[in-house]
């Protein structure tokens, strides 16, 4: 949190008085819009989870439930492989199946004394589909004599996947009472890329701002995906300690020629036939590039620009400092300036407020194809 606030700070600390109050107030909006998702995304109670679990600090039963499966199955495959030893899990672990087994069978299982250990590890899978019971004390409640007295040598994982389970219920209130409750929530897809830029952090991989949103416009919404995708990485060029856009389009696949994040360059160059390709691309196909992204995309571009307009002339590592880039790139971006005066910048700027709540649905019944047209028009006319 504190590096984004420098940065906000540092973007800001390079604009004198800008000509035109209605101007500054909008570059302040898109930069509160810009910086404003800057929390940890990493489920923090599932970190809490293991943590403890690592220093041997045991509840009697865990209830862990929830439409993302990611950090179910991360859970489950802890209690499966990280509690017992090899020559422990052997005699000590039971792994049970709702729709196969009847509430007997787990309870059962629960008041076994371990074998040649401390304790044992029960998990019930898919526990929305136990069997059994009768009246009020079906399914899980048949449970509730357990979860009332549960076994101190049994550590005991419900697994109850795809969905909540009802918090009104006597079993999940007894289940907080004497244990552990996890909700495992989907991630939005407004905040993928801070959920992908926080597991870089966690497992020592920087992925920027501009790599995590391709990934999370290109990957969706499937955490294990993402995952998978930047340990392939890892494991090709352990050498390297981030993410760049070159790594993603060589071992990832995304296109190049038809990245989201050449796009802006697209937009401010004059190769109207790179730009036009780009666009009648992103036309039939919106949702490899939805517009939020898009938006996002030229924001930073265009507030680029708007900095270079003020630092032009000073050393390029100063300029890359204030624009918050590789120096390498400096010249890139200076190079275009002639074309994008301070005035247009600004009225691009205003544009792309606009077309942000146009593309929610304010004062706009346009669809975003029609809205992405037309702002682009706009931007370059």
């Amino acid at each position: 949190m504190k590096n984004a606030v420098e940065t906000k700070v540092r973007y800001l600390s390079v604009m004198p008085s800008i000509k035109y109050p209605f101007v500054w107030i909008t570059v302040l909006w898109l930069c509160s819009v810009h910086f404003s998702n800057f929390t940890p995304t990493m489920n923090a109670e599932f970190n809490k989870i293991i943590q403890a679990l690592k220093i041997r600090q045991f509840a009697p039963v865990y209830l862990a439930d929830g439409e993302e499966p990611y950090y179910l199955d991360k859970l489950s495959d802890y209690f499966e492989n990280h509690i017992l030893t090899p020559a422990e899990r052997d005699f000590n672990l039971t792994v049970l199946y709702g729709k196969e087994a009847s509430w007997q069978d787990v309870v059962s299982a629960c008041r076994r004394f371990p074998m040649f250990a401390e304790r044992q590890v029960v998990i019930l899978k898919d526990a929305a589909q136990l069997k059994g019971g009768e009246g009020e004390d079906k399914g899980l409640n048949a449970l509730l004599g357990y979860i009332r007295k549960p076994s101190p040598s049994t550590v005991f994982l419900i697994e109850h996947p795809f969905k909540k389970a009802d918090t009104r219920t006597r079993f999940v209130k007894e289940v907080k009472e004497r244990g552990v409750v996890f909700t495992s929530d989907k991630v939005k897809d407004e905040k993928l890329p801070d959920w992908i830029e926080e597991y870089g952090r966690e497992t020592g991989f920087i992925v920027p701002r501009q790599e995590a949103e391709m990934l999370a416009s290109y990957l969706g919404a499937d955490l294990q995906k993402i995952e998978n995708e930047i340990e392939k990485i890892r494991i090709n060029v352990p050498e390297e300690k981030q993410l760049t856009t070159q790594l993603i389009q060589r071992y990832i696949g995304i296109s190049k020629e038809y990245n989201i994040f050449d796009f802006p360059t697209a937009v401010t160059s004059n190769n109207h036939e790179k730009l036009y390709k780009m666009l009648a691309y992103f036309l039939a196909n919106t949702k490899a590039a939805p517009m939020p992204l898009i938006i996002g995309a030229l924001y930073t571009h265009f507030n680029r620009l708007y900095t270079a307009n003020f630092v032009k002339g000073k050393p390029d590592k100063e300029v890359a400092a204030a624009l918050g880039m590789s120096p390498y790139f400096v010249k890139e971006v200076l190079s275009i300036l002639p074309s994008w005066p301070l005035e247009r910048v600004e009225r691009c700027l205003l544009l792309l407020a606009r077309y942000n709540t146009m593309a929610v649905g304010i004062n706009s019944n346009s669809d975003d194809r029609e809205l992405l047209k037309e702002m682009i028009g706009r931007l370059i006319a």
